[in-house]
């Protein structure tokens, strides 16, 4: 086998020249794999190959993140101090991120739950059949758009249905994101996974995301089969043998690239900013500008040059109620965030007035009791 390096992880002169200071002090650097809730799985470079270890976050780390967002997450590269025979190893830093695939965490949360880090291609799965959902793909399209990551979307179990089904489908997904590639492929009879290669480049990650039951994990399996496969050290750590989706987890194949496979996504809560938006409405963003008033806000107003294309037949219904909701669930989003940001604020005004009282209390104390001359 060949000899493995942080490159196949995608390590670059970037992290290089960040990771020097903690180089210095002996830490080493790694890049994490899993996250196990109260630990991660990390993998570095020792011997010529790779080596996984389970690590803990250090306390730095943790209280120096302002979010949850900013703690460690499964792509992020990391410098750790190697435990010592029975010790732990520890999260020492985070270096910091080219990207992230982010969305909003479940529930009335207003935090950013981070996918993945340092994320090269978004390779969004699902069908002609059940499963295919345009109003989703927008909602997939804007968070990778704002990770800044290559979209692409395979269209799986196209021995399912019919040839005509497919391609209305991949052309309805085209119409949404001309910059999308899009594949349609079958798990079952190994079609189209050729088309796939162009993406494993050595160092390059490739995160899997879609619905449960649209083959996801059938797909992963067959990379990680023939032609891609496992690095031999991980098999030999982790004793897996096919892959099936239990936690978000980063694989390195055999051939070159790395693979990120996460659950099954029914639903994307949005974690994206307008511009954003806007970019994956442009069809829409064009009607806007032509509305007799600046402020329409598209639903009742007079004049309104996106309702009237929806009449016209110009634009589908369904495409303009998901830019509607779309843009509500963002401007919620916002005021939510507005509204912790102040009470952030307000709690670290009162803490600090807290302390100053504090502190001219012990003051008052501590001269009250100095003998006097």
């Amino acid at each position: 086998m060949a000899v493995r390096s942080l490159e196949d992880l995608g390590w670059n002169d970037v992290l290089e020249a960040e990771f020097e200071p903690y180089r210095e002090t002996g830490w080493t650097p790694a890049r994490l794999i899993r996250d196990n809730k109260i630990s991660y799985g990390a993998l570095y470079v020792a011997g010529g190959g790779f080596e996984e270890v389970e690590v803990v976050l250090g306390g730095k780390v943790y209280h120096e993140a302002a979010t949850d967002a900013d703690l460690p997450a499964v792509g992020d590269w990391v410098a750790l101090e190697l435990g010592k025979e029975e010790g732990e190893t520890v999260i020492r830093a985070r270096l910091e991120r080219r990207n992230r695939l982010s969305r909003k965490a479940a529930g009335q949360s207003t935090e950013e739950q981070v996918m993945v880090a340092n994320v090269d291609v978004v390779v969004v799965v699902t069908e002609a059949g059940p499963d295919f959902n345009p109003r989703r793909m927008e909602r997939f399209f804007a968070i990778i758009g704002r990770s800044g990551a290559q979209a692409v979307v395979l269209l799986n179990k196209c021995d399912l249905y019919e040839r005509e089904q497919n391609e209305a489908a991949a052309e309805s997904i085209r119409a949404l994101n001309p910059e999308a590639s899009i594949h349609i492929t079958s798990a079952q009879e190994k079609k189209g996974l050729k088309a796939l290669k162009q993406y494993f480049q050595r160092g390059a990650t490739v995160a899997m995301v879609g619905s449960s039951g649209v083959g996801k994990s059938a797909l992963i399996n067959q990379l990680l089969g023939d032609e891609f496969q496992w690095t031999g050290e991980v098999n030999e750590i982790t004793g897996k043998g096919r892959h099936t989706t239990t936690a978000r987890e980063l694989m390195v194949l055999r051939g070159g690239g790395i693979i990120v496979d996460n659950p099954g996504i029914r639903e994307v809560q949005m974690w994206t900013d307008e511009s954003t938006l806007r970019e994956r409405f442009a069809d829409i963003e064009s009607l806007a500008e032509q509305c007799q008033f600046g402020d329409c806000k598209h639903t009742s107003d007079r004049g309104c040059a996106i309702r009237q294309a929806v009449a016209d037949g110009r634009l589908e219904q369904e495409r303009y109620n998901g830019f509607l909701k779309l843009d509500a669930e963002l401007a919620q989003l916002g005021a939510r965030t507005k509204t912790r940001r102040m009470t952030e604020e307000r709690r670290s005004k009162r803490d600090h007035k807290i302390k100053a009282r504090n502190r001219a209390d012990r003051i008052d104390i501590e001269r009250d009791l100095k003998p006097r001359a």
